[in-house]
């Protein structure tokens, strides 16, 4: 019996169809997904006013970790995480990075049964590999949507010495899908939804979210040194913007106090601004080289990072910056 093309066709679209069914997947996941909510305190006039936030996030261990977006939690006086079952539980930021748009929460109170979902090795995955998203988009609780990987870039962001890796997805995201976890077909977290590109304010194709290994190395891999302060890498346009007497610098944005970036003397932004569609804070110290070692493209930072990690306590750092216009370098004991 000979079949005709178009019922070929038909079989092969269907095998399709059954190949992309994650109803099961979906069940075993789900669990592992919270919704946050979030107020935020404000005195203006000699009056308290309070506004409200939403994300999602995900459980990554029964100890009551919880990883969502820094963005979603940045400015919130109280944080709230509700579980699947609709309990909701207060929890604190125990680290963070603006950088990298990633934070790590613990809840207070930690109940019994939490379902934490496996942590993925984002290196592995391939554009093209199928994911899934879950979270509360515009308040819709534990709503999947499904894409593929579109493609693996770098947002020029420093975060924990090593600059900031996201994975780019078709797969839907909206307002309160920030902080939800991007899984692959093998149910592990591959990655953390950060943000989208739109003109028009919804979802329009094109959505990012930090990948694993970076949420390892900024969260995880702790440093006295790399865990200081963000920054951005300034590739030769926006080095020329800020007439750098070099190609390239990285531009220091926040600077954690007590830190050792503190110690030393680092100066961060002071002014937000939008340069070339990129929101950065301007103002800071943009630095040329660190140990006398030139920041002039991203794979210099893996050198340096390597000289810092080899020093002994009490070693002399040294790191050259560009401040208001005149170059200094700053120096410490390590």
């Amino acid at each position: 019996m000979k079949l005709s093309i178009g019922f070929i066709f038909l079989l092969c679209f269907n095998s399709a169809l059954q190949a992309q069914d994650f109803s099961s997947l979906f069940g075993q996941l789900d669990e592992s997904v919270v919704t946050i909510e979030v107020v935020e305190y404000k005195v203006q006039n000699q009056q308290v006013t309070s506004s409200g936030g939403l994300g999602s996030g995900v459980i990554i261990s029964k100890e009551g970790l919880i990883l969502t977006a820094a963005h979603v939690v940045e400015s919130a006086n109280e944080i709230s995480v509700k579980l699947q079952n609709g309990i909701a539980f207060s929890a604190d930021v125990i680290s963070s990075s603006k950088a990298a748009d990633v934070a790590l929460l613990k809840l207070r109170t930690i109940p019994s049964g939490l379902q934490p979902a496996a942590i993925g090795d984002s290196n592995t995955s391939k554009v093209g590999e199928q994911i899934l998203i879950i979270g509360a988009p515009r308040g819709l609780e534990h709503s999947l949507s499904v894409g593929h990987i579109s493609r693996k870039v770098d947002k020029n962001m420093i975060a924990n010495g090593e600059m900031a890796g996201f994975i780019q997805t078709d797969a839907s995201i909206n307002q309160g899908n920030s902080g939800g976890p991007m899984f692959n077909v093998k149910g592990e977290v591959i990655g953390v939804v950060s943000f989208i590109l739109t003109n028009s304010g919804g979802f329009e194709g094109l959505g990012f979210a930090v990948d694993t290994n970076t949420i390892k190395k900024v969260l995880f891999d702790v440093n006295s040194f790399w865990t200081g302060f963000d920054g951005l890498f300034l590739n030769e346009g926006l080095a020329g913007i800020f007439n750098t007497p070099q190609k390239s610098g990285v531009l220091i944005q926040r600077v954690l106090p007590n830190s050792f970036a503190d110690k030393i003397g680092l100066k961060p932004g002071v002014i937000q601004a939008e340069i070339l569609g990129q929101k950065l804070w301007i103002g800071g110290d943009i630095i040329l080289s660190i140990q006398g070692l030139s920041c002039n493209s991203p794979h210099d930072l893996g050198s340096i990072k390597k000289q810092i990690e080899n020093l002994n306590e009490g070693d002399k750092v040294l790191i050259k910056v560009l401040r208001k216009g005149k170059v200094i370098t700053l120096e410490a004991n390590f």
